[in-house]
């Protein structure tokens, strides 16, 4: 992992709000910003070749945007042929985030989020923080937890997230009464929570961190949460997932209906 954001701009008024919002996440970890815009070459001979200079002219645009926001990070402008998952997913092997609008250019009305953003957070080798262009609040970073092993990549990406932007967690677990187990309860809840949290409070001592069980569907208590988050942390993958499946229904679910930026976290294959 190198000391690294990238994020990928199509023109669209979301991608400039990513670069924005990247250069934001940059100036966090004192990291540089890679500005990357792809696009693939029409493949029949009946095209001629086409000039870069729009998008070299669109890039240079949304780096501009970037060093408004943040001018003491080093911004980087790139032009890159091939599929924007495919090549946001290779620029991701080397990045500590990458940064995509919700929607992009071509977006099919009443779509609540591009498929670039879905695919790319099912695919990243980093965490994909995906942001909408409505105004985000100073609330806290809500983290969903699950207990699950690939869950544990997210956990520690919200805990270091909020000591960046000095911003509380609420660490939220969500059951469902009438269909635990027998013999459990939200104590059982509460210490599933508990476990999934130790040892952060003593690596991060100034985050401060509240413990949250919900009753209730995982994804409807999480975007329910969203409304007064800054950030909504997830791992790409929960408990009770189906083999092959790289994002889960609760991701896509929040991806779809949060009402702030969410932060995908797969990890590294």
């Amino acid at each position: 992992m190198g000391n690294l954001v990238v994020v990928g701009v199509d023109g669209s008024s979301s991608s400039l709000v990513a670069a924005e919002a990247a250069a934001r996440e940059a100036r966090r970890r004192r990291a540089e910003l890679r500005v990357v815009y792809a696009f693939s070459w029409p493949v029949r001979p009946m095209y001629a070749p086409l000039d870069p200079s729009p998008f070299n002219r669109l890039v240079h645009d949304a780096a501009q945007r970037a060093r408004s926001v943040a001018p003491e990070v080093e911004v980087a402008e790139a032009v890159v042929t091939g599929d924007a998952v495919a090549v946001l997913e290779a620029e991701s092997r080397a990045a500590d985030l990458v940064v995509v609008g919700s929607r992009g250019m071509g977006g099919f009305i009443g779509m609540l989020l591009g498929s670039t953003a879905v695919s790319l957070a099912a695919h990243s080798q980093c965490p994909v923080l995906v942001v909408r262009e409505e105004p985000v609040g100073a609330g806290p970073i809500v983290l969903g937890v699950d207990g699950s092993p690939g869950g544990e990549k997210a956990v520690e990406f919200a805990f270091a997230e909020a000591a960046l932007r000095g911003a509380e967690i609420v660490a939220v677990h969500a059951w469902l009464p009438d269909y635990a187990p027998v013999g459990t309860g939200v104590e059982s809840a509460e210490r599933l929570l508990a476990q999934a949290l130790a040892g952060r409070t003593e690596r991060y001592p100034d985050v401060t961190v509240r413990h949250e069980v919900a009753s209730g569907e995982t994804r409807e208590v999480l975007i329910e949460a969203s409304r007064t988050a800054q950030l909504v942390v997830v791992g790409a993958r929960g408990r009770g997932g189906f083999a092959g499946l790289l994002l889960g229904s609760v991701s896509q679910a929040v991806l779809h209906h949060a009402h702030c930026p969410v932060a995908v976290v797969r990890g590294r294959a």
